[in-house]
């Protein structure tokens, strides 16, 4: 089963991690917030952490608007 992770501060991207692996959930994605940045990736590690070792954890990052 597969969470998709909204929060913005890794302290409430752990929360929402904890509870959608308390449902049963061991794939995350987090849609990304800052393009892959720091903050994405302090929030993958927050993801990580609450998560566990066992769990798939990805970052959604969205494609780049074409150029015109």
């Amino acid at each position: 089963m597969e969470a998709i992770i909204t929060s913005v501060r890794p302290d409430d991207v752990a929360r929402e991690v904890e509870a959608a692996k308390a449902r049963g959930c061991s794939n995350f994605v987090l849609r990304s917030v800052d393009r892959g940045g720091m903050l994405d990736r302090e929030r993958l590690g927050a993801a990580h952490y609450a998560a566990g070792i066992q769990a798939v954890v990805e970052l959604e990052v969205a494609a780049a608007a074409p150029l015109r």
